[in-house]
């Protein structure tokens, strides 16, 4: 590679929009974001104005190019990515006709999904999905769309999930990683990456969805428009692009079938990578594995909806002065969170939280779940609510090692990455909850670098992903203390449990 060239990569989040510039050392040079706010306008319900991710888009190129004075021509390649599982309705010009439907957390779909089981039997929607239909499914969006929205349906030119929607910007081209159109699209296509002409047309029309490529494959070179606007070189090649939780899972290291990757952001996303097809197990809420972004490998993948989010509702509520001090000048309220629940003992005092708070994905499968802070007494205070709230989601993440061993799965190594890594004592708890070491990436190994290192591998400078897993760093591991572990299995217990023994409860609320 010449050292004058660099790579761009761009990732779309949750609450706010990154960039990086990485240099032939494959280390970042420069970073920005831009932050924006998703909308929640009822119940259930999670959208985001799909235009403003190109604005962020270009005002990131913009601040990167400023900050390092390199020129346009000196990119070389451009890797994208946006959160996995949205939808979003595009007319012929690639403008949104509405806001885009969220991923997991935006679980309006459920009507489609109980229609889907009256009319087809779940014997045939299992076939169909693979898995029983969640609110991950970008299908049953459409289906909401298509029930709910008929005049954008009908002038819908294209469905898209997010980064297709930022590669058409940029090329004019509609295209589709071929993990997520396999995985998050069924059964709109097919696992030869195909249409389906049978399940298909139940949802949207074959002209209605984009071109199947492989994340790394060049989707096309930017536009004369787009250069413009975002301040690039016409004809900078331009990768497939793929979800966030993808690029930040290449980003930390997977590639190799035995690994688990879970990333600790807004929500907690993982993704296990594995060497064969497993079938989907809806008793266990087990989702099967499809072929994933690296040759050859396949994926299982599921999230838990609250993990960032549950952690800035602990600060909200009970760390006030905090948040407030820290825009004074003072410590970040988070830190002071930290160092508070390093001072609470295992177990939270007897304290558990359910980490419902916007329903739940895997392991349970419940939108209609309810957060819960279950064994409050006169004695504890916003120390044990916060420690809890982390274990809360490390006994998500130990709910799902369960799941996997009881289908024979016990991960080879297990990759952390994302805004939670930041908090060195919940990577503590996360290990010692689940027993093993936790390797825990570097605070910039996000889905933008994760981006412009695919992006490296299209461009021809990387010949292959284990290539691109030479040229990054070792992981720091984090070692589980084993006394703490057998504690937090007694507590895992009254997890599951308690979730068991509320969610009929749960269900009659509001």
């Amino acid at each position: 590679m010449e050292k004058h060239q660099l790579l761009l990569g761009v990732d779309i989040g949750t609450n706010e929009s990154k960039g990086v510039l990485i240099d032939e050392s494959f280390r970042p040079i420069a970073t920005a974001s831009v932050p924006h706010a998703m909308e929640n306008p009822q119940p259930n319900y999670f959208e985001m104005d799909a235009e403003i991710w190109w604005s962020d888009f270009c005002a990131i190129t913009r601040r990167l190019l400023d900050q390092t004075g390199a020129r346009p021509e000196q990119i070389a390649g451009i890797g994208t990515s946006v959160m996995g599982c949205d939808c979003i309705a595009v007319d012929q010009n690639c403008k949104p006709l509405r806001k885009a439907i969220l991923y997991g957390i935006d679980a309006r779909s459920g009507p489609q999904i109980e229609g889907l089981i009256r009319a087809y039997g779940q014997e045939r929607v299992l076939e169909m999905f693979g898995h029983m239909p969640c609110s991950d499914d970008i299908a049953t969006k459409i289906l909401w769309i298509k029930e709910n929205e008929p005049d954008v349906y009908n002038r819908t030119y294209k469905f898209l999930t997010g980064s297709s929607y930022l590669t058409a910007k940029l090329t004019g081209n509609y295209t589709i990683d071929s993990y997520l159109a396999k995985a998050a699209f069924r059964p709109i296509y097919q696992q030869d990456g195909t249409y389906d002409g049978s399940c298909g047309p139940i949802f949207c029309r074959a002209d209605q969805v984009a071109t199947i490529g492989d994340v790394t494959d060049i989707a096309g070179g930017i536009t004369p428009e787009a250069a413009e606007a975002c301040g690039l070189v016409a004809g900078t090649p331009v990768i497939v692009g793929t979800g966030d939780s993808t690029a930040e899972s290449i980003a930390g290291g997977l590639v190799t079938p035995g690994t688990l990757f879970v990333q600790f952001g807004s929500t907690m996303f993982y993704i296990y990578c594995l060497d064969g097809r497993l079938d989907a197990c809806p008793q266990d809420n087990f989702p099967g594995s499809y072929p994933f972004t690296i040759p050859g490998s396949y994926a299982a993948t599921g999230g838990t909806n609250c993990a960032g989010t549950l952690t800035k509702w602990v600060r909200d509520v009970c760390y006030g002065a905090e948040v407030e001090a820290s825009r004074q000048g003072g410590p970040d309220a988070y830190s002071v969170m930290a160092a508070e629940a390093e001072t609470v003992e295992p177990g939270s005092g007897g304290l558990i939280v359910l980490p419902y708070f916007y329903g739940e994905r895997s392991p349970i499968n419940d939108p209609e779940a309810k957060g819960v802070i279950f064994g409050l007494t006169g004695d504890k205070t916003r120390r044990e609510i916060n420690r809890a709230a982390l274990e809360a989601v490390a006994y998500s993440l130990g709910s799902h090692m369960r799941m996997f061993q009881r289908h024979g799965l016990v991960p080879e190594d297990v990759i952390i990455a994302g805004g939670g890594t930041k908090n060195p004592v919940w990577m503590q708890i996360v290990a010692d909850v689940i027993g093993r070491p936790v390797q825990v990436a570097e605070d910039w190994q996000t889905a933008s670098y994760g981006d412009a290192c695919m992006a490296a591998i299209g461009c021809g400078m990387l010949k292959d992903f284990r290539a691109l897993k030479a040229a990054m760093p070792v992981s720091r591991p984090v070692l589980p203390d084993l006394e703490r572990h057998a504690l937090y299995q007694r507590y895992l217990d009254l997890y599951e449990k308690l979730y068991l023994d509320t969610s009929e409860l749960m269900h009659q609320l509001p």
